[in-house]
Formats: C-alpha cells, sequence, structure tokens
C-alpha cells in the first residue's frame, strides 16, 4: 500500500494536550495527525498509551462530553469541534465504534439495532431496506437479523456495533479496537469492507493492538507511546523499525511446569453431561459432553458464535441447561444458587469495565469478598492485588487504570474470593504483547496453586502456548479435545463428544 500523502484532509488535530477530569497529568500531549478523505491510518502503541483518548479527541466527545482540560485545535472538515452545537451535529459527519459493543446495542433485535441511525436520518424506506440489507450481509449478521443483541457472542454483538455504524455512510469513520473481539474470518471481511469504503473516499482512523492483520489495508501507520506520537510512516516503514510488536506475534513462554495433573481417575471439578442451551428458540449449545479435572488450564477456543461463552455461563448459573446437566464441584449447576457457585467459580467477563463500579482499586477487590464473608479481613485483599501486580495502585480509581491493568483488576477480584476454578472470557483482548503475558503469567501462577483456569479465546497460538489442554467448539459442539505436551510436538487427540473426527494438526484454527 503506497503512503498517501495528498489529499484533502477531513480530520485534523494540532498540538492537542488533554488531561481527564480529576487528574494530575495529561493522558496525551502534544499530538498533531491528519486523516485525508479516502484514507486509512492505523494507530497502534502499548496498552495505556492514550490511543482511546486519541479517539475520544478526535471524534469530539472530549470536548462535548468528557469536560477535562482540552488544549489545542481539532477540525472536522475544516470547522472546529467547539463550533458544532452538540454531537448531533458532529454524528452526521463521523461514525464511530467503540470496543466496548454492549454499550452500543440498545434495540430488541439486530435489525432494528442497525436500522435505527437510518431512521433517526430520515432515509426513505426502500434505500434504507437497500443499505439495512447490504451493511448487514458485508459484515456478516445477516443470518442474525431477528435474534436479540443479548443473545449473542462478543464476536458477535462487535459485528453489530461496526454494522450499524457503516450503515449512517458518514464520511469519516473512527473505530477503537474493532475486530478485538473477533476471529480470523471475521477481521478479514471487516478489513476488506474499510479497504473498499476507503477506496470510495471514506476516511477511516482505526485503533488496534491486531497490526499484524490490519495493517495491510493501511496507507500510514502511527505509533503512540506515553501520550505522544513516537512514530508515523507507512506500515512498512514503522513495523521494519522493530518499535512495534504484535500480541499474537511476541515470543511467549509456558508457565513453569507445575505439581504434575491428577491422574485419570482423579474425579472432574467441572461434569458436563448432554448440555444443550437455547436462546428462543436458537440452539447454541448441542448436547455437550465435557469432564475438567482439578489444576488444569483449559483452553475453550473457537469462531464467533461458536458457543464458547454460553457453556462457561452455565459454570456459574449465569445460565441454566435447557437440557443436560452440569455439576461443578459436586454442586448441581442448574438448581445452586448463584451466590453459593460464586464460592467455587469466579468469572471475569471479556469486558472488565462491566465489574468495575467502586471508587478506589482496593474497595473494588472488597466488594465481591465481603458478599460471601462479610467478617473477612483486608489481608485477602492485598494478597490478590500483589498476585496481580497492583498493590501499589490500591487507592486509584478503577476506570483510570490503563486497559490491562483493568483487566488484572478484574483477575484479583475474582481471586480474592478463592474460588477452586476460575473463567475468564478473552483475557487478552485488547492488551499489547506485554500486558498479554503478563496476565498469563498470573494464570500459570495459580493453576501452579492448584486452581483450575478455563479460558475462553479465539486465539488459537494462546490455548498452544499457555493451556494443558486445548477444547475446540463449531456451531454449539465440541469437534475437538486434545492435551498438550511439551514433550511430543504432535500431541494425542482425545475423541470427541460430538461422534466427528477430532481435529488434528493440519485443520484451519480460528486463527
Amino acid at each position: 500500500m503506497n503512503l498517501k500523502t495528498g489529499g484533502e484532509s477531513v480530520l485534523s488535530l494540532r498540538g492537542v494536550s488533554y488531561t481527564y477530569p480529576g487528574s494530575d497529568s495529561p493522558a496525551f500531549e502534544g499530538v498533531s495527525l491528519d486523516l485525508r478523505r479516502g484514507e486509512i491510518v492505523f494507530v497502534t502503541g502499548p496498552t495505556g498509551a492514550g490511543k482511546t483518548t486519541l479517539c475520544l479527541a478526535a471524534s469530539g466527545i472530549l470536548h462535548h462530553e468528557y469536560g477535562g482540560t482540552l488544549e489545542g485545535a481539532i477540525t472536522i472538515l475544516g470547522k472546529d469541534v467547539r463550533d458544532y452545537q452538540s454531537m448531533a451535529g458532529i454524528g452526521k459527519h463521523v461514525g464511530v465504534v467503540f470496543d466496548d459493543a454492549d454499550a452500543q446495542l440498545i434495540f430488541s433485535t439486530v435489525e432494528e439495532e442497525v436500522a435505527s441511525g437510518l431512521e433517526n436520518l430520515g432515509i426513505p424506506r426502500a434505500e434504507m431496506q437497500q443499505r439495512l440489507r447490504h451493511v448487514m450481509e458485508s459484515t456478516g449478521i445477516a443470518d442474525l437479523a431477528q435474534r436479540a443483541p443479548h443473545t449473542l457472542s462478543g464476536g458477535q454483538k462487535q459485528r453489530v456495533a461496526i454494522a450499524a455504524t457503516l450503515a449512517l455512510g458518514t464520511e469519516i469513520l473512527i473505530l477503537d479496537e474493532p475486530t478485538a473481539e473477533l476471529d480470523t474470518d471475521a477481521t478479514d471481511a471487516i478489513s476488506a469492507l474499510l479497504r473498499r469504503l476507503a477506496d470510495e473516499g471514506t476516511a477511516v482512523l482505526i485503533v488496534e493492538q491486531k497490526f499484524d492483520m490490519l495493517a495491510a489495508i493501511a496507507d500510514r501507520m502511527v505509533l503512540i507511546e506515553d501520550g505522544r506520537i513516537v512514530q508515523e510512516g507507512s506500515p512498512d516503514e514503522v513495523m521494519g523499525s522493530g518499535s512495534v510488536q504484535s500480541p499474537s506475534g511476541a515470543a511467549r513462554r509456558h508457565p513453569a511446569p507445575a505439581a504434575a495433573l491428577p491422574e485419570g481417575g482423579a474425579p472432574p471439578i467441572i461434569s458436563i453431561r448432554g448440555l444443550v442451551h437455547r436462546y428462543d428458540g436458537v440452539t447454541a449449545l448441542a448436547g455437550l459432553d465435557l469432564e475438567i479435572v482439578p489444576a488444569e488450564i483449559v483452553a475453550v477456543v473457537g469462531e464467533n458464535g461458536s458457543g464458547k461463552t454460553t457453556l462457561i455461563k452455565h459454570f456459574n448459573g449465569l445460565l441454566r441447561p435447557t437440557e443436560g446437566s452440569v455439576t461443578v464441584d459436586g454442586l448441581d449447576a442448574a438448581t445452586v444458587p448463584i451466590a453459593e457457585l460464586a464460592r467455587h467459580v469466579g468469572l471475569v467477563f471479556q469486558n472488565p469495565d462491566t465489574m468495575l463500579f467502586a471508587e478506589t482499586v482496593e474497595e473494588e477487590v472488597a466488594f465481591g469478598l465481603r458478599n460471601i464473608d462479610p467478617e473477612s479481613t483486608g489481608e485477602p485483599i492485598e494478597a490478590a492485588l500483589r498476585e496481580v501486580g497492583l498493590i501499589h495502585r490500591k487507592a486509584v480509581y478503577p476506570r483510570s487504570l490503563s486497559r490491562g491493568e483493568r483487566q488484572r483488576l478484574a483477575i484479583a477480584c475474582v481471586i480474592a474470593m478463592k474460588p477452586g476454578v476460575i473463567v475468564l472470557d478473552e483475557p487478552t483482548t485488547g492488551l499489547d504483547a506485554r500486558e498479554a503475558a503478563r496476565v498469563m503469567e498470573t494464570l500459570g501462577r495459580l493453576r501452579r496453586e492448584g486452581h483450575t483456569i478455563v479460558m475462553v479465546t479465539h486465539d488459537m497460538r494462546l490455548g498452544e502456548e499457555y493451556a494443558d489442554r486445548i477444547v475446540r467448539m463449531e456451531q454449539g459442539s465440541i469437534v475437538g479435545d486434545e492435551r498438550i505436551s511439551e514433550e511430543e510436538p504432535c500431541p494425542k487427540l482425545c475423541s470427541t463428544s460430538s461422534g466427528r473426527a477430532p481435529f488434528t494438526a493440519s485443520t484451519r484454527s480460528p486463527n
């Protein structure tokens, strides 16, 4: 891709610095950047570097919604963001997709969600139907049109949020981690769609960690560190400098070996028999059989919508079986109260922000612990914060932490309650290589201390590097179950519960 240096600038930042309300130091400072019509600018950098703040500034949201101290000039289509009356005026020209899809989905069906913006624009009915059909097919959600958004997987929700924004047909698109929860096929489809839109004249600003996949469609790449732009150029120039490191391409190391895994005769800590779950008549899980033994790390992998998140929500009672049974540490997860299951199973959600609401890091960890043990002291809280490397941040407001720190805080909230099983949904989503490795090393230590770790991921390489075992799902069924062995480069495959052939090394993995 050739670096575009000409063309009309539709979005411009000049010497922009911003400090959040209540903060003493700027989130970024002295940032200057232009986005031209028909150009894709790809922004990357470490967790906490200021990438999301850049998106908020470029879209006008910081000025119109956040307050704080904003210095410098930001213009959209030649007009200063201060001169727009509100975000509604900016929204006619700028479409924004953030990494928290749940916060953007409010309607009862996917079709209503995507159509809502078109209705607000007063698009004629015939044109609206045509545009709606095109964008839903392009983003791979046409078959989800009548589904309720809350029943979708994280990756499916993300595609719906992208589709709803793309349908508006704005001149400028700003996307913050738009493919963080998407598998490879969905990422490729969204990437191709964005490149096509840019070729038709749309200006696209993308913030992402997946630069090894998305840099291929970009005209320009920008590296941010510590709130400043430290490098800018073509993707080949920036990536060739060695300044950036992909989470998926970074060197990772397997946790140091623990005591031997329990022998085959050890009773399972989780036992699933004939598990079926349906959402409004749609079968999400189709008769699963699975056993997980104590003190192992199990990676549940598969493409978006394969049933991974639906499966793990049965472990702590957030979902109850439509048919079949789930037993956790001897308890029937279909009937035992959620509060009781929480003593045995801790769940860390895809988006840590859904778990955080207290005023300090320390209070955040204390909340869950005191729900199950009102007499608890501060020692388990401090021990959990030390475990995730946040003891020095215990008095900080949780929302001011970086994305990686918030992920580690969510893990601390769970491990303070000392459950035997810790379940994590996409634990490294949106994290840079360093933070992803730090989270996984924490999980390795917990496993060595005797915890059972179940992690959902669409990154097969993450499972291969850190898990003792990989369970692969497709369309609500388990299609592969293999034990990872550092001594055996080609681990033996276990039999599958679906009757289908187990996958082999030649089978294409989700990533």
